[in-house]
């Protein structure tokens, strides 16, 4: 399936008359800043939900909700173990869900009985001046719900690539109209004011090389996707699919050899250079990963419109994309723009420190075997375009607020022009190693400052309110009302 036909297709299903009285709320003068902050559902489905509304009000002048609707990761919810099972967390409407492998109704949440959550926070959030964005942001572990391995993308042998990296493939019709239909059902069935998606992962040569943080250990045998969908769309691409699994299996070798310590005669440089010159192809299966993504953003912004113009689209951006230069190549903003309201880049300073440094650790095992570890740290510094401190000290100290001032300037310099606003996201106690650097009420202060001076639209406090402390969600909120946008 063409890209034309895809979109025809997935669109055209998806379009009927705007819903009656689906009319988001005006967020407020055109001086007014989006602060909004990540929610996971525990709090929501408290019986005195409404005090934790007034919380994030009163503590960071929050006026904007990113709910995590539908998740099967634990760390989303804000719920212990022997509670969590996880889902959609709104009620489900299977109308909406035409040709899948999957029920919707075994998709729905029983964490919390039948309570739906958005049918609850809604009417409390409008009272209160807050609007509410469904956030769904791509499972990577497969969840235990029937059928949902038909939904999986394969690896070079055929498995169903049921960790991550691995996640369910943009190609199967099976998944794509599950998602399709997710989203028809929060904007036809609730009046939210937008949707935000995310996927943290990426195509098959930034996997195989590990090329993530913490992703030193990944197989590079297990690599996605190479699915039956996906070899028939290649194929009509021109894509040799034959040559594309034989050269990510000359890539297999190289890495495993490195990571046991084995240099190649000409270094680890030249070598990735020469398999990826015998087989271009390798290059062309990750840029055909990523245009599926772009379908699929397209696909969703395309039908969400359909539904109620006026609500807003927008996407999470991996962090990644602070690390990985292959990966950033491939977020271009400009192109992400046609199809964006808003875009959410992962500015975490405080755990950035922490990441850039395992993703160097995980980089010195090939593509960077050749270099010093600091070497390798220079390099990024150089060609990311921002600096902060040295190799052996990132971890203790993270990443200043200099580095969210810089990337929300490089972001809005690239979509300048365009309608798309850019929402950093701002780290409030995303979870380090013991003994590495932590938030403060100041450093939180700092970061939303910084995202403000370079002229960012709103901020997104992440990854999540229950992971929190108060007095440094005080510390955005500090910030915001010192601008004078509270």
């Amino acid at each position: 399936m063409d890209r034309r036909t895809f979109l025809q297709g997935v669109i055209g299903s998806a379009a009927s008359a705007p819903a009656p009285g689906l009319v988001p709320r005006i967020l407020g003068p055109a001086t007014r800043k989006m602060i909004g902050i990540q929610m996971s559902v525990a709090p929501l489905a408290e019986p005195d939900f409404q005090r934790t509304l007034d919380t994030i009000q009163e503590r960071a002048c929050v006026n904007t909700l990113f709910v995590f609707i539908f998740t099967y990761v634990r760390d989303w919810t804000g719920l212990d173990a022997s509670r969590f099972r996880g889902g959609n967390y709104a009620t489900v409407h299977p109308q909406y869900y035409k040709d899948t492998a999957l029920r919707p109704e075994d998709t729905r949440a029983t964490d919390f009985g039948d309570l739906d959550i958005l049918a609850r926070l809604l009417p409390e959030a409008r009272k209160r001046g807050i609007r509410t964005f469904c956030w769904v942001l791509e499972d990577n572990v497969l969840p235990q719900v029937p059928n949902i391995e038909s939904l999986w993308e394969r690896d070079l042998d055929g498995r169903v690539a049921g960790e991550y990296p691995g996640g369910p493939c943009y190609n199967n019709p099976n998944y794509r109209n599950f998602l399709l239909g997710l989203f028809e059902d929060y904007v036809r069935s609730y009046e939210i004011d937008g949707v935000m998606w995310g996927t943290e992962r990426q195509g098959a040569l930034g996997n195989a090389l590990g090329a993530f943080h913490e992703g030193a250990d990944t197989d590079p045998g297990r690599v996605t996707c190479f699915c039956e969908f996906c070899e028939r769309k290649a194929k009509s691409l021109g894509i040799d699919f034959k040559r594309t699994k034989q050269g990510f299996r000359e890539l297999e070798k190289f890495i495993s050899s490195g990571r046991n310590g084995r240099r190649p005669i000409d270094g680890y440089y030249v070598t990735f250079w020469r398999i990826l010159l015998r087989y271009p192809e390798i290059m062309a299966w990750e840029m055909f990963w990523t245009d599926s993504v772009r379908e699929t953003q397209n696909a969703i912004y395309g039908l969400v419109k359909s539904v109620n113009p006026d609500l807003q689209v927008g996407w999470h951006i991996w962090h990644n994309n602070s690390f990985n230069p292959i990966y950033r190549a491939e977020q271009d903003y400009r192109e992400l723009s046609k199809y964006s309201d808003f875009l959410k880049p992962v500015l975490y300073n405080n755990c950035a420190g922490e990441r850039m440094a395992s993703f160097i650790d995980s980089l010195s095992a090939n593509l960077y075997g050749d270099l010093p570890k600091q070497a390798a740290l220079d390099f990024e510094y150089h060609v990311m375009n921002y600096r902060e401190d040295q190799y052996d000290s990132i971890r203790l100290k993270g990443f200043s607020s200099n580095y969210v001032y810089r990337e929300t300037q490089r972001a809005l310099q690239v979509v300048a022009g365009t309608k798309t606003q850019i929402w950093p996201g701002i780290d409030i106690d995303v979870p380090t190693a013991a003994g590495h650097s932590k938030c403060t009420p100041e450093s939180v202060k700092e970061a939303v400052l910084a995202g403000f001076r370079a002229g960012a639209h709103g901020v997104l406090l992440s990854r999540n309110y229950t992971e929190m402390n108060p007095a440094n969600l005080t510390g955005a909120g500090d910030a915001v009302r010192g601008l004078g946008f509270a």
